[in-house]
């Protein structure tokens, strides 16, 4: 006969505790952390302006699934099923192009609060936070792949209205839900080939900065961010908003720095930077993405690199000053599934983390049994977290991951395979 979760789970957090790790514990502060849900990854980047447009920008969806959410009310729904069938509590991150119009659309630089009542009536309802992004992509007036640096002081100022109504929204955003709304700016500005000056743009592009974060608003409302990219399509050669670029003006203007993961070298750990950067920025938001090659923006799974990124924010002490956000889109499968396998990937990781027996690590670091630590690294692999799983989102209520899919199998039969 099976043993239920329960009994496996004590018989694991006895093994636990033998290293010192106090299971309980460790599942409590998993419960505190609030993953951010990225709303595009239910429409494939398509927004409510133009649908049949897609995305551009250097912004790349694959796959033609069945049953893409086509509004807001689908994409709600979606949202719903999705967050069902997670452990906790999360929230969701809007994109500015998710605006809801109950008449003639307004234009990006003319976008207000009430564009997105919708969605404020629907998080107060299921007592949801919600954090928001500027879209400076998929507009006629981004088609030549500048936006904050362009040239043109016309278009410039088109972006900077866009980016200062959307902060405005944000913090709208965050009154409303009572839960800070992280405003994270993203362009996709760059060149395709080698430029003969590369100091002018970015050169505007902090003079447009300058201009939209000229004005403050209370942290308990809304909080900025800035992402950096190290190429993209359309931008291989040249990018304004680059890593070292974006880390400076952060600390100049006490902003948080946005990493994703997805934004680097491949060779690049992005793990490594949460202790470096932690003695400088209070906060810091992560975009947690899996690149292949490339910034692909693939589905998360439990990899080496997000453990180990979970490992370092864990061992730092850093889980209340960190904020997790999923930043992917995959169109070759159910849309729903993709949500839920990356957002139970990120919590495993962080479970197993904070499974670590992290003081005893230490006490062996310290008095220099590095043969010691090493050991206890190998053994912690093989340990019983996956007990430990199962019972927090049976504690939950829940399904585990091996029947997770059969509920989305229904939903999909029931909801999705009947739009059009």
């Amino acid at each position: 006969m099976t043993k239920n979760p329960e009994s496996v789970f004590m018989a694991s957090r006895e093994t636990y505790e033998r290293l010192g790790v106090d299971v309980v514990k460790a599942l409590s502060r998993l419960e505190s952390v609030s993953l951010s849900l990225p709303c595009w990854q239910g429409d494939d980047v398509r927004g409510f302006e133009s649908p049949d447009r897609g995305p551009d920008g250097g912004i790349a969806v694959t796959g033609s699934y069945p049953g893409r959410a086509r509004n807001g009310p689908e994409l709600r729904a979606d949202l719903e099923k999705a967050l069902s069938l997670l452990p906790g509590r999360h929230r969701v991150n809007l994109h500015a192009m998710y605006a809801e119009f109950t008449g003639r659309p307004a234009d990006r630089d003319r976008l207000r609060p009430e564009h997105f009542s919708g969605w404020m009536d629907w998080a107060r309802s299921h007592s949801l936070g919600l954090d928001f992004n500027a879209t400076c992509f998929s507009h006629p007036k981004a088609d030549e792949g500048w936006t904050l640096s362009h040239a043109d002081p016309a278009i410039r100022a088109f972006w900077i209205e866009h980016v200062r109504r959307c902060r405005q929204i944000s913090r709208i955003l965050g009154r409303e839900t009572g839960s800070s709304c992280i405003h994270n700016l993203w362009i996709p500005d760059g060149s395709r080939d080698q430029l003969a000056d590369r100091f002018r743009p970015r050169e505007r592009l902090i003079s447009s900065l300058d201009a939209i974060y000229e004005k403050s608003f209370p942290p308990d409302e809304m909080k900025d961010s800035v992402e950096s990219k190290l190429f993209g399509i359309g931008s291989e050669a040249f990018v304004a908003g680059s890593y070292d670029l974006y880390l400076a003006y952060a600390l100049k203007r006490n902003l948080m720095i946005c990493l994703d993961m997805g934004h680097f070298h491949p060779t690049e750990s992005v793990a490594d930077k949460v202790s470096a950067l932690l003695p400088f920025f209070p906060e810091i938001l992560f975009h947690l993405s899996r690149g292949l090659r490339w910034d692909s923006d693939h589905v998360v799974i439990l990899d080496d690199a997000l453990l180990e990124l979970c490992r370092e924010i864990v061992r730092a002490g850093a889980l209340e000053r960190i904020h997790l956000a999923l930043d992917y889109f995959d169109a070759t499968i159910h849309r729903v599934a993709a949500w839920v396998i990356g957002a139970r990937a990120v919590m495993k990781a962080l479970l197993r983390a904070l499974l670590e027996p992290r003081d005893r690590l230490m006490e062996l670091e310290e008095s220099g049994d590095l043969t010691g630590r090493l050991a206890l690294m190998e053994t912690v692999k093989a340990l019983p977290w996956g007990a430990v799983w199962n019972y927090h989102c049976e504690k939950h209520e829940v399904p585990p991951d091996e029947t997770m899919m059969n509920e989305i199998r229904v939903y999909e039969q029931k909801v999705t395979s009947r739009r059009q």
